[in-house]
């Protein structure tokens, strides 16, 4: 028995060590093999060959070869740009061969479209989508901010640098003069209201959505992507996605972001002792009795009413699923204040998603819910050109308590001095509360009688409540009313949008050979709008307060409409794309009151026929083919064809039995108005090469807009003015745009993502009348100050500069007062608009947009740029500068240092010198980070970042920034540069 046990333990000695053998045996295993593609058999280098879960791992080389030491239980993964990933087993495989197909990302990923998505290989309409992975980086407050450059044929200005503050959106140019140019916005279904239409107190539409929430932007631009939206579509859709739980145990993000901010530049402007000197040089131009007015300091405004600014952006957010329901809640703080002195935003935010499943998975459901509650203090932003004109001899403080201790030239109000900016800026209480919520909930439900048939139910609701008011206490002169100090205005407002949206959507494939994708539906929209503004004056502080004006308004406006679209594709090679809406709007009546919007689209994948197949290179070739028309009925006013009477102001009113009373005033209108109609004809060129590891589009476009709304002069007696707004016009788009996307670097440890987009667009106006008359003037802008500088014309682009030929001298200097007699008066210039021409457009002829992003193993790195070619700017700073207004009805003002280059005596409002080609590079944004993995062990994985915002601008324009919404530079509120440290953790 003994000798039993001992052969026994010698036995599972043996085995023990064959057993530890064998396993040292597997570790130590070695494979090797080819990867090769599945089209042409041929090797792929630059293959990604891992051992699973692990960071080890090799890439092919030029003929597809890999060997790779791995054990027996190891999952190998193999990846490339363009290809399926496949996973395999090694066991006992000492060799391992591996065909890879081909497999897009890109062109397999879902598109948003109006009413539904589609493969973006499937897409026949001019479509871009920019996912989260590819938004701008830094303090980010806007949404928009995330899209700047980032796709062909979108133009995004900003009104300026204020915190909060909007931007002006562009897709392929403006396709109206009168009414609204800005694009259709669905943020999860729900059509949010025009920037024309946004409450009173919210400088942005789009401040209610966190940006950190956003998904995607998904950008349609040509009439067979838009039509759908019909009556609304003219200038394009952003359709916003914001993200969505998802299954599996409940994922906590934080992010938050610190920054510091700080004018770029400042104008330049004469110090206190240029400005004495000139004064004592030019002695013949002043009166001698104000030189006693001069100061003794120094005193740099604009450093004075600007600041560095700090604030801080916090995102906390909840994703997973709860018996089977996954979910999202996030909470969101933003403090941004402002470069210039009492301008901050505070904004608090909320969002959740729901989206479960009920009936077997029959009926799906989608809620989301938005809540932002904004504190705005919008300061006062006219204190940026008082700080260019209020004089610089003069102190910030003197003592006087009438003024609160600030400088203010005597008798202020009579002779309309500048006023003090610091105390401009400082003492107004400008500010706002604004409240908004935004809910929808979509079902989607799967008949289960009728394979491939769903119904579609949005229910939505948007209401936003705001409140504030813009006061100066009794010791500020800063409203510029004679004999008026101090100043109290309040309003309130509320704006409320209700949606039911209901359509059917059916897909069959019939066969390998044809497919449908059918949907069909209905829309009705409503919006109302009422709000109250009071105003109110002291004359001083022992004055009682004068109500100089009350009013209210209430108005609302109704869509009612009917769509639908076929999507049909046949041996997955030819794709027919056709959509209608039927759409009818409150705001017009008769037989205006409805309008049918068309389009149609091909697209026609030539990489899949047989005689594209022995071209390795290529991976994708469509072309695709698109016509539609869409329309515009956003002019402006919710009754444009109805008769309406408006009530006179105080001061206004009409003795009646010894009694002021107020009376109305019938206002002009048109029974016949309608909406602006724009067909748009789009050709299409999608391409991909080797792999798509280059891939791109390249598209033109023609777009006519017609009955155009414009305002002409009508006999007298047959209205109620000699103007009237109708439609009689016409004007077209056209264009280019390019977009390429390229993977130079794809390896396990390294990559490199970059994107380029190029447009070019040029705008005409056709037609402004109902007859021709070639020196007939649309619109125009300007003032009786410094005269008209922007026209409309048939033949030119809407707001081209109208102005005067400036001629120079000998030296390159321009002659004052002196320009060519283009109306032929033998010399003469009358200053009127016959001496006037067309002088270029604020417009870019050429828009470029780059992007890069870089990564580095846990490193990364990412910057975007972007140029505007030919756009032209009217720089009135620099036009109002002459030496006789340095001294006026007594007081001393300062000026630009512009005016040492052209030495005007008198201003120059309407000279083509001051309009300056702005052409410009910009770097928006540069940021580089690095992530950790289960730091500590417990799961949490972190990114720290640095970014830098508005990085450089390079430019030949001689203002502060080209880059100019409207094209007319007057002292806006500049873009600061933005350093910020941003951190990431996920757990």
């Amino acid at each position: 028995m003994e000798l039993n046990i001992s052969m026994l333990r010698r036995l599972l000695l043996m085995l023990v060590m064959v057993f530890s053998f064998t396993i040292i045996q597997a570790q130590e295993k070695v494979i090797s093999g080819t990867v090769t593609d599945a089209n042409d058999s041929m090797g792929i280098p630059g293959v990604s060959v891992v051992i699973k879960g692990t960071t080890i791992g090799t890439t092919t080389d030029i003929d597809g070869r890999y060997t790779l030491n791995v054990d027996a239980n190891s999952t190998i993964v193999y990846s490339f740009v363009g290809y399926r990933t496949q996973e395999i087993i090694v066991g006992e495989q000492s060799q391992i061969n591996v065909i890879l197909s081909v497999e897009t990302e890109n062109l397999s990923e879902v598109v948003v479209i109006g009413y539904g998505t589609v493969k973006k290989e499937d897409k026949t309409g001019s479509v871009t989508s920019v996912s989260s992975k590819d938004f701008n980086k830094g303090n980010i407050t806007s949404p928009q901010d995330l899209l700047v450059g980032k796709s062909s044929g979108v133009v995004i200005t900003s009104t300026g640098g204020a915190p909060g503050s909007g931007s002006t959106i562009r897709i392929r140019g403006g396709s109206s003069l009168n009414a609204s140019n800005d694009p259709l916005i669905i943020v999860d279904g729900m059509p949010i209201e025009s920037v024309g239409n946004n409450v009173s107190g919210s400088s942005n539409a789009l401040s209610f959505i966190n940006p950190n929430d956003i998904e995607t932007f998904t950008v349609l631009k040509d009439a067979s992507a838009t039509a759908i939206y019909g009556s609304r579509a003219s200038n394009g859709v952003i359709i916003i996605n914001t993200k969505k739980g998802a299954k599996g145990k409940m994922k906590v993000n934080y992010s938050a972001n610190f920054s510091v901010s700080t004018p770029e530049d400042y104008v330049n402007v004469y110090s206190g002792d240029q400005l004495r000197q000139i004064a004592n040089e030019n002695r013949g131009l002043y009166d001698p009795l104000n030189y006693e007015k001069l100061g003794t300091e120094n005193t740099d405004w604009q450093d004075e009413i600007f600041r560095t600014s700090v604030s801080h952006n916090h995102n906390l957010a909840f994703s997973g699923s709860e018996k089977n329901v996954p979910y999202r809640v996030s909470l969101g703080y933003t403090d941004q204040n402002g470069i210039l002195e009492n301008t901050d935003m505070q904004r608090y935010s909320g969002s959740l998603n729901l989206s479960p499943t009920f009936f077997d998975k029959s009926l799906k459901v989608d809620m989301n819910a938005k809540f932002m509650m904004t504190n705005n203090n919008f300061g006062d932003d006219g204190a940026i050109g008082s700080a260019i004109s209020m004089d610089p001899t003069q102190p910030v403080y003197d003592g006087n308590v009438e003024s609160d201790g600030y400088y203010q030239w005597q008798n202020y109000g009579a002779n309309l001095g500048t006023p003090n900016p610091v105390e401009q800026a400082k003492a107004v209480n400008n500010k706002s509360d604004v409240y908004r919520i935004v809910a929808n909930a979509k079902l989607n439900y799967t008949f289960p009688f009728v394979d491939g048939l769903q119904a579609n139910l949005n229910l939505a609701t948007d209401y936003t409540e705001s409140d504030g008011q813009n006061n100066r206490p009794t010791t500020s002169p800063s409203t510029l009313v004679p004999s008026a100090w101090g100043k109290l205005s309040d309003y309130t407002a509320e704006n409320r949008n209700n949606l039911l949206d209901f359509y059917l959507n059916y897909k069959k494939e019939f066969n390998s050979d044809n497919r449908i994708d059918v949907t069909g539906g209905y829309s009705w929209q409503h919006f109302e709008r009422e709000g109250t503004d009071y105003t109110r004056s002291v004359e001083d502080a022992d004055h009682p307060l004068q109500i100089d004006n009350q009013s209210e308004f209430k108005t609302e406006n109704y869509l009612v409409s009917f769509f639908g679209r076929l999507n049909y594709a046949f041996k997955n090679k030819y794709l027919l794309t056709g959509t209608f809406r039927y759409d009818g709007s409150s705001r017009f009546i008769d037989d205006n009151k409805w309008g049918f919007f068309p389009s149609a689209a091909f697209a026609w994948k030539i990489h899949e026929e047989s005689f594209m197949k022995g071209i390795g290179a290529l991976s994708n070739l469509k072309l695709r083919l698109g016509w539609g028309k869409t329309g515009q009925q956003d002019v402006g006013d919710d009754y444009p064809a109805q008769s309406k009477y408006t009530t006179s102001r105080q001061g206004y009113y009409y003795p009646i039995d010894g009694v002021y009373s107020p009376t109305l005033r019938p206002n002009t209108y048109d029974p016949d108005i309608k909406w602006e109609e724009t067909t748009t004809q789009n050709i299409g060129l999608d391409f991909g090469f080797l792999n798509n590891r280059i891939s791109g589009s390249i598209e033109y476009y023609f777009r006519e807009t017609e009955d155009l709304l414009n305002e002409v002069t009508i006999p007298s007696g047959s209205n109620f003015s000699n103007r009237l707004l109708t439609n009689v016009g016409s004007l077209e788009n056209k264009g280019i745009e390019i977009n390429i996307n390229a993977v130079p670097i794809s390896t396990p440890d390294m990559s490199l993502n970059i994107g380029f987009n190029f447009t070019h667009n040029e705008q005409e106006v056709t037609k402004l009348l109902l007859n021709d008359d070639p020196n007939y003037i649309g619109l125009t802008y300007g003032s009786g100050m410094t005269g008209t500088t922007q026209i409309t014309r048939v033949g030119e682009e809407s707001y081209s500069f109208f102005v005067n030929k400036q001629i120079y001298d000998t030296d390159g200097n321009p002659v004052e007062g002196l320009y060519e007699d283009i109306a032929g008066n033998g010399g003469v210039i009358n200053g009127d608009n016959a001496n006037k021409y067309i002088y270029h457009s604020p417009t870019p002829k050429y828009i470029l947009g780059f992007s890069a992003r870089f990564n580095y193993k846990n490193f990364d790195m990412s910057t975007s740029l972007r140029a505007n070619i030919d756009n032209y700017v009217m720089n009135q700073v620099a036009s109002g500068a002459s030496y006789d207004q340095m001294q006026q009805i007594g007081y001393w003002k300062n000026m630009p240092t512009y005016l040492s280059e052209t030495n005007f005596v008198k201003r120059q409002f309407t000279s083509d010198y001051f309009v300056e080609n702005a052409s410009f590079l910009k770097m928006d944004n540069i940021s580089a980070g690095y992530s950790f993995q289960d730091i500590a062990g417990k799961g949490i994985d972190a990114r720290l970042s640095f970014t830098v915002q508005n990085v450089f601008t390079i430019t030949n324009y001689s203002g502060l920034d080209p880059e100019v919404d409207g094209g007319i530079d007057n002292n806006f509120y500049p873009r600061p540069r933005t350093f910020t440290l941003g951190v990431n953790l996920n757990f």
